[in-house]
């Protein structure tokens, strides 16, 4: 391991060598954290990902969900619609609430 560590500069005062090894790792970290850098969405983009996902999640969970009980009691259109109006009922709710919230909080925020 002594090896691989390169004999002091003699001319070179202590000082001046751990300043030059603070702006060479200064240097390094703001090179790795720009390369490393996540890109943010936009707040905007955001909200209407989340509008879009209630929107469609929310009926077509109910939907869903009323074809499995009308698969179970037999009585298809009833549960199907009764949870798909429902779940788009939920879902309007909930792009209310999120129409509501200031665009910085909730969920996903960062």
């Amino acid at each position: 391991m002594a090896a691989d560590i390169p004999p002091p500069d003699p001319e070179l005062p202590k000082d001046a060598r751990l300043g030059s090894l603070d702006e060479r790792l200064d240097r390094i970290r703001q090179e790795e954290a720009m390369r490393t850098k996540k890109a943010q969405p936009d707040p905007v983009t955001r909200i209407w990902q989340r509008m879009f996902s209630h929107l469609v999640g929310a009926p077509a969970g109910g939907g869903i969900f009323g074809w499995g009980l009308d698969t179970l009691f037999g009585t298809f259109p009833l549960f199907f619609l009764l949870m798909l109006f429902l779940g788009f009922g939920v879902g309007v709710v909930n792009i209310m609430r999120i129409s509501k919230t200031p665009s910085g909080s909730g969920p996903g925020a960062s």
